[in-house]
């Protein structure tokens, strides 16, 4: 039995997301998806809590046949030690999925094997563009599955990302490279 890792911050979940896991499920019997940056929400660029994405992930997830767990894994901002810090956290897996050049970087020196795979319409679904989208009131919801808008209307995740946006003072901080990005 193959176990993959899959890491992103998935503020929020998007159907780019969705496509890479599709991917990776080929090749792998579970996924642990590591849910970056858990510590971080409220934010212009990390709007949503752990908990909320946790929601996100296991009901988008749902539709697909294989065992997956949600894990959040907090920053740490030490990165000599952040692959021992995600494998606190996780269940134990055997290949890590990322295209993330620092990522792929501190697993490989870890001796974690990594795969890349080629990301899926990247320019359109990217999280700064739905939270863009959102922002301004434009079409956001057809860039994530349908079960992700369930969640998002149901935290009121619009107003909230439209409410932080007005008031921006809170998102000045905190913008070095991070291995959960």
């Amino acid at each position: 039995m193959t176990r993959g890792f899959y890491i992103g911050r998935f503020q929020p979940y998007h159907e780019g997301h969705h496509a890479m896991v599709d991917r990776i499920r080929e090749n792998v019997d579970e996924l642990v998806v590591g849910i970056g940056s858990a510590d971080q929400s409220h934010t212009v660029r990390n709007p949503f809590t752990a908990g909320e994405r946790i929601m996100m992930i296991t009901k988008a997830l749902a539709e697909f046949e294989m065992t997956t767990y949600a894990v959040p894994i907090e920053d740490l901002n030490r990165n000599s030690v952040w692959v021992s810090h995600v494998q606190s956290m996780s269940p134990r897996f055997e290949v890590a999925y990322s295209n993330n050049p620092l990522v792929v970087r501190l697993f490989e020196e870890a001796d974690i094997e990594v795969r890349q795979s080629p990301m899926f319409h990247r320019d359109e679904f990217e999280g700064t563009e739905v939270r863009e989208r959102m922002a301004v009131g434009d079409d956001w919801e057809s860039l994530v599955p349908p079960t992700v808008a369930e969640v998002l209307a149901e935290i009121e995740g619009v107003e909230r990302i439209q409410r932080i946006t007005d008031t921006d003072a809170n998102d000045a901080v905190g913008d070095g490279e991070n291995p959960s990005e």
